[in-house]
Parts: structure tokens; sequence; C-alpha cells
């Protein structure tokens, strides 16, 4: 079996397996109504029926929900883990989903001081008056939180945050790859497991199906869940009144994972991507990518880090709070990733409902960047594109003389349409005529109406220009431009002046380009030499 030698060749060749799914999400659990100071007053005084709201109030709703944590864990016999600091609580989880026999329940419950967003009151004065008053204010400090590690017949394993004082934020961190994991097993079908993620799968159909079925209603669906099942801070009356928590996205990682035959095929791929794309996170590359316009007044950085975990090197390119991540999985898959960070980077609101269009832009996301990659390293696209111009064809049962790049005429053709660009009305068999004539240093009158239709047939077959509905006269296309474009100062810039400078019977002027040349035929020369010695 020989070795792939490009990236396109290896992406079209040696992929088994291909899914598409939502890695890793961390939401925000919240209640709308209370994440303002306004709000807060009108929870305690016009819900609750108090006549002034203040912290003093709060105090006793922590104390409750506390003690209902402490309760629970006692009466479901579930461990109170206290984290210390640095600690990695993932290995933690690790250690106690081990051990767990059953199909869902709570692992553990975990304790720690983190910063949070609370309310506080502060004195202020009455500028008219001069008597000071009670004022809700929004600030940080340092709080218990409470993590409740959990495993779920539908997702496995996931953890919900409770903050335990008020407004009692939480978060829900959910894994998009165990959900898979379920659902196959679930469903009796067959696969292999790889670390976050499918090694291969006896239904590869209804593996990327069930991928698309995670869908917003879902997880909150689960919330939902395991809301009415754990300790609550907030009262039946509560929730009643309209209380009740709503999920935004704090982050999202929507991944593409491409399964390789060898090890040694994703270590060729990324020896030659990475070697032909450091610099994909310049903005002209960024926002390919994103497909999103950026200007000089753009936030953030635009970089490519290449960083190397041992032996085994990951691409990075960052698009002010998101992020794109590209390695070599356990040596046996290609993935891409795409973390979104902050949906508003892409004029899209956190609210969960948007994940229809997050998850678009994710995916189309990890597509460019290997669209890219594949056209940077792979000439194939390019070859394709060069022989439908410059090779015979057939269109539409009619055969298609070349556009031969070598072909005077031909270059002659392409720089003379280059002026009839602007022209709104295009131009005619008669305005070309004149002006190709001249390029050829032919007489204008030796140029005939038929042989000039010949031409513009080529071009028009070609699809470099377009005859206007009703009438006898042409414009260039979007691919006729770039192609005129291209062929002409290839031609005229790189081609022919390259070859003054390396061709033997022209002065041996000073020349970087011919010097180079020298060199390097005398080195071949010199190791021929050697070779012929040591024979």
């Amino acid at each position: 079996m020989s070795l792939p030698s490009s990236a396109g060749e290896i992406l079209k060749k040696h992929i088994t397996l291909e899914v598409e799914s939502i890695d890793r999400m961390y939401l925000n659990v919240y209640v709308p109504r209370i994440q303002y100071d306004r709000g807060v007053v009108g929870f305690f005084r016009f819900h609750r029926g108090h006549k002034f709201a203040s912290t003093a109030l709060m105090s006793p709703m922590t104390v409750a929900f506390v003690k209902q944590i402490e309760r629970f864990a006692e009466d479901e016999r579930v461990d109170l883990v206290a984290f210390d600091k640095g600690e990695r609580k993932d290995d933690i989880a690790r250690r106690y989903l081990a051990g767990f026999e059953y199909d869902e329940g709570v692992l553990f419950i975990g304790k720690a001081q983190e910063k949070a967003w609370v309310f506080r009151s502060e004195r202020r004065n009455n500028t008219q008056t001069g008597k000071s008053y009670a004022f809700i204010v929004r600030t940080t400090a340092m709080v218990n939180h409470y993590y409740f590690y959990c495993v779920d017949s539908d997702f496995g394993p996931f953890f919900l945050k409770f903050c335990s004082y008020f407004p009692y934020t939480a978060k829900l961190c959910i894994n998009g790859n165990e959900y898979l994991k379920r659902q196959l097993d679930k469903r009796r079908i067959a696969y292999e497991p790889l670390d976050n993620g499918i090694l291969s799968c006896a239904e590869p159909r209804r593996l990327q199906a069930i991928a698309d079925g995670l869908t917003a209603h879902k997880i909150d669906t689960l919330l939902r869940k395991w809301l009415r099942r754990l300790p609550h801070p907030f009262t039946a009356a509560d929730r009643k009144a309209g209380y009740r928590y709503d999920l935004s996205i704090v982050q999202a990682e929507f991944s593409l994972t491409q399964v390789l035959d060898r090890p040694v095929t994703g270590r060729i791929f990324f020896e030659e991507v990475i070697r032909e794309n450091l610099d994909l996170g310049r903005p002209s590359r960024v926002q390919l990518l994103f497909d999103r316009r950026i200007c000089k007044n753009t936030p953030g950085r635009f970089r490519t880090r290449v960083v190397t975990n041992g032996v085994t090197p990951s691409l990075h390119v960052d698009y002010k709070n998101s992020h794109i991540k590209q390695y070599h999985k356990e040596s046996r898959a290609l993935r891409t990733e795409t973390t979104i960070n902050d949906p508003r980077d892409f004029c899209i609101g956190k609210r969960l409902q948007n994940l229809p269009a997050l998850r678009k832009i994710g995916f189309q996301a990890n597509r460019r960047l290997l669209h890219v990659q594949q056209v940077s390293h792979d000439c194939a696209v390019g070859e394709d594109a060069f022989r439908r111009v410059d090779q015979p064809a057939v269109v539409a049962g009619q055969r298609v003389p070349a556009l031969r790049f070598s072909d005077p005429r031909v270059q002659a053709l392409l720089s003379v349409l280059l002026l009839f660009l602007f022209l709104p009305r295009g131009f005619s068999n008669g305005d070309l005529r004149p002006h190709l004539a001249r390029f050829l240093g032919l007489d204008p009158n030796l140029m005939t109406p038929g042989r000039m239709s010949y031409d513009l047939r080529r071009l028009r077959l070609h699809g470099l220009i377009k005859r206007i509905p009703k009438s006898h006269r042409y414009r260039l296309t979007p691919l006729g431009l770039r192609t005129a474009l291209f062929f002409t100062r290839v031609y005229s810039r790189v081609l022919r002046p390259g070859l003054t400078h390396l061709t033997p019977v022209t002065p041996a002027t000073p020349s970087a380009l011919r010097t180079s040349f020298e060199k390097a035929e005398k080195a071949v020369l010199n190791w021929c030499e050697q070779a012929k010695l040591a024979a």
C-alpha cells in the first residue's frame, strides 16, 4: 500500500468514518427576571410581599438551599466532596464514574469557592433630604458553588453547578459525544468508542442522524428533568409566578471527526498541512473560515498557533472570542473543532434557541478549514480549473477548441478582453478586431469577422464570456475576469522575465534567479560526479 501524497488524497481516500457532532457545551442556567437590580426589587417586594428589598432577605433562602443540598446528599447516600485548590474535578468524576453501576443517578456533589455575580445592599444618601437608604447593586463575590455530577440515561455524564447565593445562577455542562454513545447503546447499534468520540460504527448514517438530532429542546428537557430531582433554591410558588430557569450558551464546541485508516496517514496530513497553513491566522484567511468580513477595527488577535503536546502537533486559529482547533486524536482520527465562546461574534443571541444557527456556523467553519488546507496543499483543484481552459472540451454536445496558455493569440485575446471590462454595454465582434490585430502586430483589415467569431465561440463555451440577451454583444463573466487577469499577468510578469534570466543565450547579467539556478545546477552535477566515482 502506497502512502498518500497530498492532503486531498487523505481526505478522499483514507477516511473510514466521518461524523459531525456537538462536542462539549457549557450553558448558563439563570432566571431572566432577577438578573438586574430592579428585577430583584420586584421579586422581594411585589412577588414575596416584603416592604423593602434587602440582602437580609436573601440569607434565609441561601441557608435553606444549602440545607436542602446536605439533606439530599444524606438521603441519597451521595458523597459531598470539598474540592482542593487546583484539583482537577474531571479526574475525580472519572473515578466515581468507574464504580457507578446504575443507568442514571448522582455520582457525587462537589463543593468549591468561586467568584460569582451576586446582589448586595449598600447605603446611599438622598441628595435632597440627606437621609440614607438601602440600594441593591450587582457585584462579584467569592461564594460556595455546588457541583452535581450526574449520569443521565440519554446524555451520559454531565454536571450542573449551582451558586449558593442569590440569584442562584447555575452552569450546565454536557458532552454531545457521550450523548451519541448512549443513544447507540439504546438502539443496539454496534460501535467502537474513541476517547470523546466514535472510532467505528456499524451504521454510519444512523450515527450521523443521531448526532443531528441533539436539539435545543432535548437539552432543555434534560435540564427540567434534573431540576425536578435535585435541590431547588426557588419554591413552587416562585416558579408558578414565572421565576423559572432559562438557558443561554456560554461555550459550544462543534466537532468534525474523520477516522483515518492508518496512524501514519494522520501524521502525513499534519506534517504537510501545518507547513502550508501557518498563515491561516491572517485576517484575509480567517474571514474565509468564518465567512465574516474583517476590518481594521475588528477586535481580537488574528493568529495561527502550532502547539505540540509530546510529539502530537495541533493547529489553532483564533477569531475574536472563538477559535478552531485541529489535531490528530489518539493517532486514529483527524479532529477539527470550532469553539464559539461568544455567539455575538456572529451577530447571534446567546439564548439556547439560537443553537441551530450556531451549529451551522461551527460546522461550516470546520469544512472551510479543510477546504482551504486541501486547496493550498493539493493542486488537483487548480489543475482541473487550468485544464478546463487549456484543453479541448465538449460542452452540450459541441466540441470546444482549447485556449492554450502558451498560444500568443490566446494571450492577446485575454489582454484585449480586459480593455472592455467597465463598458456597460459590453463589446461586439467589431469592437475586438482592431485591438486584437494591434496586439498581434497584424493589419486590422486582415482580421476577418469569421476568425473573430471563432474566438468568441471558444471564449463563450469555456464560460469566460456570456452573450447579452437579444444582442450580438458580450460581457466578461467572473470566471473570465479572473482567468484573463491571472493568465496575462503570469505570462508577462513571471514566465517571460524568468526565462529571460535563465536562458543560456542571454547575456549573463546579474540576477538572483540566475545565480540560484546556477548554484543548484552545479550542486546536481557535483553529486552526479561523486555518484559515478563511488560506483
